[in-house]
């Protein structure tokens, strides 16, 4: 029910302001979803698009006449039939012209319509020359042909038509995009063989189902050769409900060395790749890379050079990462919401929107058949008015040069209907020649010949599928084409590893007692002949490869992981690792690990205390690292001692010569924490630091130790070592004589 409204003294209607802004609203949404954004079935066109056609058209610029100026077109469309802005006007003009955004271009351009590299590079209207595509006429053939309803344009001068007799399917084969108020269409664009294969198995077969029609629609076809990766099944669902995604990839192929793309997804552009790729090399996260370029040039529109590193460089595991981590790949949503016949806007599958684009097309042929029948008819009746012109030639002239009114007497004379007696006052003198007669007779004849034809089809819905399948089929063969999207089932794409993109060189990582961090190729780098600051001097090397984590381990029992190929180079004295971690205050570094993540180390405080754990679980994720050797009060970390044997002994020395081994096996694996005991020592000796850890080492299967005291040593092995071997926890066996203060401790 209406509200009512008052009058005011002015005569001014009044409202309340929530009525009126939510009629105004949804006007304005209302007019967004059907007259702006969403297009419609019968021809797949939107508003503008539709408008600038039929404009083009009326300019007589068809596809076989001379191009002019888009800003002719453009006028023409906003002063007759679209009062809106130029520009949005021309960027639609744009779209339907450009090759890699329409898969069947409605427009045929001359001058700059922009790139694939840059669609809105385009040049301005005044510049550009345009005309109709070939494709249009599929469009505009049959549009004086009483076919489409026509409209008042909007100031009511004119008339337009509102809607174009498409001959073919143009809202699945070029696709479109928008966005309107609380809704949105986005669908893709389609082969035309394809489509018409489709649409003849539904005229022939009306209860084929959309799983059978899927047979003739493989899939979206893209302006672009990239393939479509998405799995059948989910193409099909995609078909069945309207809505889903596609996904595309980019297509290479290995000259020599270098990887060659040849084609891109759909409106992506190269340049923004080689941005997307020279931002992850300079960002050191994709050295497999050496070198990145564009060779595209017009005869080859894509063709982007990416140069691996090396030979070794796995191709396949490189461009995987690529597609994942740039345009190389690319989603498309799919949302094929569609103004219908009954004018309202709907999410339609497949199969609906054939039956439903069938039926426009079965009505359009429909009132073209029978336009043409009337006209027929109506040129028969006259065609028999004008033969009794030449049956009595001297009776018709006499009443014309005598009678004041010809017409009246003429019709009841020889009982002829008005529209004949005004055809025989309207011919000409010279059609009166005798040859004329024979002419008339033979046109009466094809016309009576067409008359028939055309009320058979019209009345045999037979013989009218049969027509439009043999126009769909003439469509098809004339202006189809094969598929450039191929379809390739591909897995997704899933971004390396980091450490899996960086070639496994050797490298040794040097770290001196002031903390600065540096790494050297190679494994045979002499550690410490390197130049150090003024005062400083090596603490500890390790070696391992460029793609693995070095490890770090602080006196307060944390870890620190850094990747070892971001380290600086041993060239220079390197970098303060308090630059890239953060340390508890007072803490200092005592050493470095690396290897791979399943290495195994011995890790222990100089109370005695001890575990075995993974490389891997000493990794930390941030600046601060992670606690993982808990240390008892007054007590030290000692530097962590590689596993290489799991039958090995346990090595451990104290600082007043004693020595204990036992197996590698008693020590627990662990993730973090203080360990179980290996050796004796006093609570009270290690509280006065009077006795403590002064070594330990893993002393492989018949191996030795070699003890350090001042400028002493000794070599224990065999016999003479396992004199020293006892069980986890007891106290050890003293030294020999002179190696009492023990100094170091290390095993071969």
């Amino acid at each position: 029910m209406a509200e009512q409204t008052e009058l005011n003294y002015e005569g001014i209607e009044q409202l309340p302001l929530k009525s009126y802004t939510e009629k105004a609203y949804l006007d304005y949404s209302m007019y967004v979803i059907l007259d702006r954004a969403l297009p419609n079935i019968g021809d797949g066109l939107k508003p503008v698009q539709r408008r600038i056609i039929y404009a083009m058209s009326e300019l007589g610029l068809s596809a076989s006449s001379k191009h002019k100026k888009s800003a002719r077109t453009v006028g023409d469309v906003l002063g007759k039939f679209h009062p809106h802005g130029d520009s949005a006007c021309y960027e639609a003009m744009v779209l339907m012209a450009q090759e890699f955004s329409y898969r069947y271009p409605l427009i045929d351009g001359q001058g700059n319509w922009g790139s694939p590299d840059d669609p809105k590079s385009f040049a301005a209207m005044r510049y550009t020359e345009s005309r109709l595509s070939p494709f249009a006429k599929l469009l505009l053939q049959e549009l004086g042909q009483g076919t489409v309803e026509w409209v008042p344009n909007f100031d009511g001068t004119l008339q337009e038509p509102s809607l174009l007799p498409a001959r073919v399917p143009n809202v699945l084969l070029n696709g479109t995009t928008g966005i309107a108020v609380g809704m949105a269409t986005d669908i893709p664009p389609h082969n035309l063989r394809e489509i018409v294969s489709a649409c003849i198995r539904l005229l022939e077969s009306p209860k084929v189902t959309l799983e059978e029609l899927c047979e003739h629609v493989q899939g979206p076809d893209y302006p672009t050769d990239a393939e479509i990766i998405t799995p059948r099944a989910e193409i099909v669902k995609m078909y069945q409900t309207g809505g889903g995604s596609m996904r595309m990839r980019a297509r290479y192929l290995r000259e020599d060395a270098d990887i060659i793309i040849t084609a891109l997804p759909h409106q992506v552009s190269g340049a923004r790749v080689l941005e997307q790729i020279a931002a992850q090399m300079q960002a050191k996260k994709l050295p497999l890379v050496e070198d990145l370029r564009d060779e595209s040039d017009h005869e080859n529109p894509t063709r982007l050079v990416i140069t691996p590193r090396s030979n070794r460089v796995d191709v396949e595991q490189l461009m995987a990462h690529l597609f994942a981590t740039t345009d190389l790949e690319r989603s498309y949503r799919v949302n094929m919401n569609v103004i219908g016949l009954d004018g309202r806007p709907q999410v339609k599958n497949l199969r609906e929107m054939l039956v439903e684009w069938l039926q426009f097309r079965t009505t359009t042929v429909r009132r073209r058949l029978q336009y043409r029948l009337d006209k027929v008819l109506t040129r028969l009746h006259i065609l028999e008015g004008l033969l009794v012109v030449y049956l009595n030639i001297d009776e018709v002239i006499a009443i014309i040069r005598n009678e004041e009114e010809p017409k009246p007497v003429l019709m009841q004379r020889f009982n002829i209907s008005d529209q004949q007696a005004e055809a025989i006052l309207e011919l000409k003198l010279r059609h009166l020649a005798r040859l004329e007669e024979m002419k008339i007779r033979g046109e009466q004849d094809e016309l009576a010949a067409e008359r028939d034809k055309l009320q058979k089809i019209l009345g045999s819905d037979r013989r009218l599928k049969t027509l439009i399948r043999k126009e769909l089929q003439e469509d098809a063969e004339k202006y189809g084409d094969e598929r450039r999207s191929p379809l390739v089932e591909r897995s997704a794409a899933r971004a390396l590893d980091e450490t899996a993109l960086i070639s496994a060189e050797p490298i040794t990582v040097i770290l001196s007692e002031k903390g600065w961090v540096r790494a050297a190729r190679g494994h045979e780098v002499d550690a410490g002949s390197l130049n150090y600051k003024a005062g400083d001097r090596l603490l500890a090397s390790a070696i391992g490869r460029s793609n693995e984590q070095a490890v770090f381990l602080d006196s307060t029992g944390r870890a620190y992981s850094l990747a070892a190929h971001q380290l600086p180079s041993a060239r220079g004295h390197g970098e303060p690792l308090t630059g890239r971690v953060t340390p508890p205050a007072g803490a200092g570094f005592q050493a470095v690990m690396l290897g791979p993540a399943d290495k195994r180390y011995l890790l222990a405080s100089d109370a005695g205390y001890g575990f075995i754990t993974r490389l891997g679980d000493l990794y930390a994720k941030n600046k601060a690292g992670k606690s993982i050797l808990s240390l008892p009060k007054n007590a030290s970390v000692l530097p962590p001692a590689e596993l290489t044997a799991d039958d090995g002994l346990v090595a451990v020395v104290t600082s007043d010569g004693r020595l204990l081994l036992f197996p590698v096996s008693e020590l627990p694996q662990m993730a973090r924490g203080k360990g179980n005991k290996m050796i004796g020592i006093s609570s009270a000796g290690l509280a006065s630091r009077e006795e403590f850890v002064k070594g330990m080492a893993v002393v492989p299967p018949k191996g030795s130790v070699t003890i350090h005291a001042g400028k002493r040593h000794i070599t224990l092995k065999g016999a003479d070592l396992e004199y020293y071997i006892g069980e986890r926890g007891r106290r050890g066996r003293k030294l020999p004589r002179g190696f009492q203060k023990v100094d170091a401790l290390s095993a071969g």
